[in-house]
């Protein structure tokens, strides 16, 4: 099918389907603003690519991922912004860039995510919308779009005041994981020992000693929490004296005769 009437026959399903789906609310200048959105990028109402929301055009991760491998999209880089983030407060900041051929230049994008500017539905999981933020941002971008993305807004969020969802079901295992309230313990002791550069091997060890287990995996979670602030303070304070301190748990390597 020839690309101009493909994207008419888009049109025309976007602007039936927003009918059926926002009724009333679809007034003819959104109708309008639907039509140029769809000719220009392609997106797709039925593939959930935009969304009208409080009455504007919203673009979502999907729709910019789609997008990007419809125009063959290089590659894109993702690396969080160490300096920024804090992993005891949940607060999360990350940078991608988008490389549109393999010899262009990137397009960056930050995004950051934390308590008080995610939606309470997805406490627990600010490292990921942080990361998902930075990703759209470099994506629209690249490819000049002015919409913005879902993931972003902020408006929609609960305030940090607000109470946290209740847990539905239980936590697996020994409660180390995560739940629907809180971020999960992995996740930041991972960012702690990529950020000051600590030997994985001697933090584990360290925590259980700290948490009073054989292994870290037999802690309670109430422990490992206390151990991740433990460890983030310390680290900020004085690294030398830590990585010391880790040194300690160490196996000492048997001479040979």
């Amino acid at each position: 099918m020839h690309k101009h009437s493909k994207h008419q026959h888009l049109v025309a399903n976007n602007r039936t389907l927003a009918k059926q789906v926002w009724g009333d609310t679809l007034d003819p200048l959104q109708a309008r603003s639907l039509g140029e959105i769809t000719r220009s990028f392609g997106f797709s109402i039925a593939m959930r690519d935009i969304l009208l929301l409080q009455g504007g055009w919203y673009v979502t991760n999907a729709g910019l991922v789609r997008l990007a491998k419809r125009h063959c999209c290089a590659g894109i880089d993702v690396e969080p912004v160490l300096q920024l983030c804090d992993p005891v407060a949940a607060s999360w900041s990350f940078k991608a860039t988008v490389y549109k051929s393999k010899n262009g230049r990137g397009f960056v994008g930050h995004g950051d995510a934390n308590p008080s500017n995610v939606s309470s539905l997805v406490r627990g999981a600010e490292m990921r919308v942080a990361e998902t933020r930075a990703v759209n941002r470099a994506l629209r971008k690249a490819y000049g779009i002015g919409l913005c993305s879902v993931e972003e807004l902020g408006s929609f969020s609960a305030p940090a005041s607000a109470p946290l969802p209740k847990q539905t079901a239980p936590v697996s295992g020994n409660g180390n994981g995560s739940s629907h309230s809180q971020p999960r313990l992995r996740d930041q002791l991972c960012l702690l020992i990529r950020q000051f550069n600590l030997d994985p091997t001697l933090v584990k060890a360290y925590a259980a000693d700290f948490c009073g287990t054989e292994s870290l995996k037999e802690a309670s979670r109430d422990s490992v929490e206390s151990f991740v602030s433990h460890l983030s303070k310390a680290a900020k304070e004085d690294r030398d004296a830590l990585v010391c301190k880790l040194n300690s748990y160490a196996h000492p390597v048997e001479e040979k005769a």
